[in-house]
């Protein structure tokens, strides 16, 4: 089979995901109004989605060459599947912390087979990055979908007709879950593994090069900005801007969209700009965005909303921060990829999704303890600290990347 239908299989199972991990912020939107739980309580789903990723990912990315990327990725489709029938019949807190527990477990199945997959499918570095970039631009573009595809299930005379949205999910795995079963994989793009025990000794080896330390924190600072932006912004608009529950959850989709943008603009710019130039202007911009943008949407007046178009401008430009942050973690991820041998993918992939993980959960619960301690006008100032360190570690990755 081509590559190119395997790379096709990859958006496409990548794409079903990205709807299903990042309604986590809708989900928590609508806890607070059905459920009973308030800011802090609700935060709690996150942990649910990302401490199953970060554990699955840490035991099964040494052993998943052994069973088979396509075998692992038609094991999550048909697990989320079933996680989405569940939810319908459901209809609780606990439901949903089930959801995205098993959504958690499948996407950690899902991720280390794609990133692996990239590294036996292009040929330099140049289509490594511009891959990975494209990948997660189609990520982001399922995550715009979300902002859409939730809102029009929804009802205000009946609260639980947004659960019918599950249907559809479920309908959309299998049909992923088909595609996939019918694509033919190449036996050298399955790398067998050698050993299981030297395989976790390898993951771990990985530890010991300063290369892996300084990448996985900047991983984890990353998710941390984003997840916590992501995750809380349908509430930011709730509660600070005060929009209808739909529209709010709509305007998210302004920073997944954004978000795609970047990140497909990235795979071609890298192409003759370098890595390194390309993320300093970008994070540089995201925090000019937070210090002199982020004031003015908050004391921004909104009156008798209805629609997208009854907002100000201005009440769209914060989520505009998204296209500067998009392209950090794609050339991040494949900058070090690159500098690895292919058999050592799967190990340094599972160290990536178990750090961008805790990255998450961290960031969803921090910025959820500031929107019920320090208001929610306040709580997005604090991503100010990890963009700083952020930019100091891009320099050192550059420079530990070019000796490798």
């Amino acid at each position: 089979m081509k590559k190119s239908t395997i790379k096709l299989a990859m958006y496409l199972n990548y794409f079903v995901f990205a709807i299903l991990l990042n309604s986590v912020g809708i989900v928590i939107l609508k806890a607070q109004k059905n459920y009973g739980v308030d800011e802090l309580q609700a935060s709690i789903l996150e942990a649910f989605k990302d401490l199953p990723i970060a554990i699955v990912s840490f035991l099964i990315a040494s052993f998943l060459p052994r069973i088979g990327y396509k075998k692992a990725m038609l094991i999550g489709l048909a697990l989320v599947s079933a996680a989405c029938v569940t939810m319908y019949f459901g209809n609780s807190f606990s439901a949903a912390k089930v959801l995205f527990a098993t959504v958690g477990v499948s996407f950690a199945l899902i991720k280390v087979s794609v990133y692996s997959l990239i590294g036996t499918v292009t040929e330099n570095q140049k289509e490594h990055n511009s891959l990975m970039s494209s990948i997660e631009g189609v990520f982001m573009i399922g995550i715009a979908l979300a902002y859409f595809l939730f809102p029009a299930f929804n009802s205000e005379t009946d609260p639980n007709a947004w659960l019918n949205v599950y249907w559809l999910l479920a309908a959309i795995s299998l049909l992923s879950f088909s595609f996939l079963f019918f694509t033919k994989f190449e036996k050298q793009t399955e790398i067998p593994g050698v050993d299981l025990l030297d395989d976790f000794k390898q993951m771990f080896k990985l530890f010991a090069k300063l290369l892996t330390i300084v990448f996985v924190i900047s991983a984890f600072l990353f998710v941390m900005i984003e997840q916590g932006i992501m995750t809380w912004l349908p509430t930011f608009n709730d509660k600070v801007l005060h929009l209808p529950e739909n529209i709010s959850i709509m305007m998210a989709s302004i920073l997944a969209i954004s978000l795609a943008v970047g990140r497909l603009l990235a795979g071609v710019i890298t192409k003759s700009i370098n890595w390194i130039w390309v993320l300093t202007f970008c994070i540089i911009m995201a925090m000019l965005l937070v210090v002199f943008v982020l004031p003015r949407t908050v004391g921004l007046e909104v009156k008798d909303i209805n629609s997208l178009s009854d907002i100000p401008l201005m009440g769209f430009a914060f989520p505009l921060v998204g296209l500067f942050i998009a392209p950090i973690y794609p050339l991040l991820n494949s900058v070090v990829l690159s500098a690895l041998p292919n058999k050592l993918h799967s190990s340094m992939t599972g160290l990536i999704v178990v750090f961008s993980a805790l990255g998450g959960t961290v960031g969803s619960r921090v910025i959820g303890y500031l929107f019920k301690n320090e208001g929610p006008e306040n709580a997005f100032y604090y991503t100010l600290i990890p963009m700083s360190l952020l930019l100091v570690s891009f320099f050192i990755l550059k420079k530990l990347t070019s000796k490798s």
